[in-house]
């Protein structure tokens, strides 16, 4: 375990004390780092890039913990090695995960949300002129199963959408790139990138988030019984991952990006360029609350929106506890935000 609040306060009144007297006072024994795993959703990329950053540059070490990230792929479910104990922290997509979480009685928890902003798109073709959300009605729109059950639904209850023009879309491009007339879905951080490369044109982009789909996004969940028995430790790894999430966003983040490509070689420097330059865009890493009260930022008023308008669109149940999805006691601390820079 490492050494304790009390223990690490104690050695530096006797650093401080031996300094007052005169007396040398040896160096305390190293620290014993608390091991750690972090799931995550996808194979490494820079949307990850923060965490990723925090255990490259040695800032999760400096928190006293030793962090090993484990690779999310299609083949796994790192959120079943959370809740089975295997490991101690995941990243989860989305708010509606942590709502399904408390409809099926899954104990864990939301404790942070290091995108103020879901990345979620719909590229468009430059010579179809849209501009606004609206007017993807009558495209054929290319969206994903778990499109449909999730944001899609939302569409039908806020905008007024229909499924007569939906096709499914299979994260391949070339049924939009070939169809005029259409949209597909995507992240901001990727799929623009991966069209302009195949087609030789550069995607129209409507962000769900900056029309009302207020969804936090890439948050880190754990299990009710770590806050409850190691709340420094949860506490720890929280401020560790916003630092790193500065510091890749905003700082050198050569180190992080050099062990994404390590643990994903078809990644390319382009794509993370390009991937971070958008996050910084569009505000998805930081913006809203995060801007004062750091990034991670929640707050009640925003989950208690995103529920309202689940619940409206069919997605979630109104009688479930939403408030056991997430605690808010280990964000809005300002941890970090003296790393960003001055405008």
């Amino acid at each position: 375990m490492a050494q304790s609040l009390l223990s690490r306060t104690l050695t530096a009144a006797l650093l401080v004390i031996g300094g007052t007297l005169g007396v040398t006072v040896s160096a305390a024994q190293p620290q014993t780092l608390d091991k750690v795993s972090f799931g995550t959703n996808w194979v490494a990329e820079a949307e990850h890039g923060g965490f990723f950053q925090a255990v490259a540059d040695g800032t999760y070490k400096r928190y006293g913990l030793d962090v090993t990230i484990v690779p999310g792929g299609p083949n796994e479910n790192n959120r079943m090695l959370l809740i089975s104990g295997k490991i101690e922290f995941f990243m989860a997509a989305n708010t509606l995960m942590a709502f399904d979480a408390v409809a099926n009685n899954v104990p864990v928890v939301s404790i942070a949300a290091m995108f103020q902003k879901d990345p979620q798109v719909f590229l468009t073709h430059p010579e179809s002129k849209v501009t606004k959300l609206e007017e993807l009605k009558p495209l054929t729109l290319f969206v994903s199963k778990e499109g449909i059950s999730s944001y899609y639904q939302w569409l039908k209850s806020e905008y007024g959408f229909s499924e007569k023009n939906v096709r499914p879309y299979t994260f391949n491009p070339q049924p939009f790139i070939a169809t005029p007339q259409s949209a597909m879905q995507g992240y901001v951080t990727s799929e623009p990138f991966a069209v302009e490369r195949a087609a030789g044109f550069k995607p129209g982009v409507i962000l769900l988030a900056d029309n009302g789909f207020n969804t936090y996004s890439t948050l880190i969940e754990t299990r009710r019984d770590l806050i409850e028995n190691k709340p420094d430790l949860v506490q720890r790894f929280v401020d560790a991952s916003i630092i790193g999430w500065y510091t890749y966003i905003y700082g050198d983040n050569s180190a992080g990006n050099a062990l994404i490509k390590k643990m994903n070689p078809e990644m390319t420097d382009d794509l993370l360029a390009y991937s971070v330059a958008k996050m910084k865009e569009y505000g998805i890493v930081d913006s809203g609350d995060s801007l004062d009260k750091g990034i991670g930022a929640m707050t009640e008023e925003r989950i208690t929106s995103f529920f309202d308008k689940m619940v409206r669109a069919g997605v979630v149940k109104p009688t479930i506890d939403y408030r056991k999805s997430y605690t808010l006691r280990f964000v809005n601390k300002g941890v970090g935000v003296d790393l960003r820079p001055k405008q």
